[in-house]
């Protein structure tokens, strides 16, 4: 039970039981993703159970429910309605259905309830050759892969992912999977730098460095044909407008702080030069479905990406290494060990 980043207790609740056409799923594996950590966005909310990169076994399905009781599945906790203005015009996370949708009670628990929307929308069988653990990866690699579509990384593409925690370490990663020809990452942090590298960036800069003029030297002289921001500071996005190429893009995939304006040099980046600026939130079924895909042909190798493996009874522990940042990458919240 989350009550904030320094105050996360294990409670007891009561077992969630299957309605018509609903699925309840002893989780097996639950990934704690940045967003968790972000105090300021839900203080409002809490007390509230938190997981949402989940992955388990079908321990009971109520009547109408299409999965079976034994299956290994993972599920989207958010999922759109396909029907409202904004589905039909291809904007499906930003629909009121999908905002509203979710787990109940959430993924750092034993058991967890799928609505019958998620159920039928949002829940996938696993293949033999996903294990739980690289499930738990499958809603934050839809999340990436939407985000580069947005920006349209392509074959032959130089490309800068600004930071090297696990949103930046799965950008990374897909860019290389989809033929970005140069991928270099940055971090303040040097055992992140280290493990970046590690994952298969061609280069790993100090984000405090003058990353505009060592991006230009390792790529020919030219800037990053795609800046992808999984930081929302904003050094880190005065830095993006400076290192993006001619006819280049930039994807905002990491919220500020705050509401605080940020600078946009409007001359530099679009009068002559065609920059694009863009951004994404989450990721339709369509696109987990895509996800998974990619880990199970191997395509993004997701296994070593994961630094640290804890029980429930740790999940504080595992809080505290997300929030600071230092020597984790992907931590991992194992409910039945």
């Amino acid at each position: 039970m989350y009550y904030a980043n320094n105050d996360v207790r294990l409670e007891e609740m009561e077992k969630p039981s299957a309605g018509k056409g609903e699925v309840v799923i002893r989780v097996m594996a639950s990934g704690l993703c940045g967003s968790d950590v972000m105090e300021w966005y839900r203080r409002h909310k809490v007390p509230l159970v938190l997981g949402h990169e989940v992955a388990g076994e079908v321990v009971e399905a109520g009547d109408g429910s299409p999965y079976k009781v034994g299956q290994r599945v993972c599920a989207s906790h958010h999922v759109p309605c396909d029907d409202c203005h904004y589905c039909r015009r291809g904007h499906d996370t930003v629909c009121d259905t999908l905002r509203t949708t979710n787990f109940h009670p959430g993924g750092f628990s034993e058991y967890l309830l799928l609505p019958e929307i998620n159920v039928s929308k949002g829940t996938y069988l696993l293949p033999d050759e996903v294990s739980y653990e690289e499930a738990t990866f499958i809603e934050p690699l839809a999340c990436v892969l939407r985000g580069q579509k947005a920006v349209g990384v392509m074959e032959g593409d130089s490309v800068l992912v600004i930071g090297s925690g696990i949103s930046g370490a799965l950008h990374m990663a897909l860019a290389r999977a989809l033929g970005a020809r140069f991928v270099a990452s940055t971090d303040i942090n040097d055992w992140r730098l280290a493990k970046i590298k590690e994952l298969g960036a061609d280069a790993a800069l100090r984000a405090d460095s003058d990353v505009p003029a060592e991006f230009r030297k390792l790529n020919s002289g030219r800037g990053a044909d795609v800046v992808i921001l999984t930081s929302g500071a904003e050094a880190a996005i005065a830095q993006a407008f400076e290192v993006v190429d001619r006819g280049g893009s930039v994807l905002f995939f990491a919220p500020t702080r705050d509401d605080s304006p940020v600078p946009l040099p409007v001359n530099k980046l679009f009068w002559r030069n065609e920059v694009t600026l863009t951004s994404s939130y989450a990721a339709n079924p369509a696109e987990h479905l895509e996800a998974m895909e990619l880990i199970r042909s191997g395509r993004v190798k997701v296994k070593d990406m994961v630094t640290h493996r804890l029980p429930l009874a740790e999940a504080q522990k595992g809080f505290s290494l997300v929030v600071e940042a230092k020597e984790s990458l992907k931590v991992i919240i194992e409910p039945q060990i």
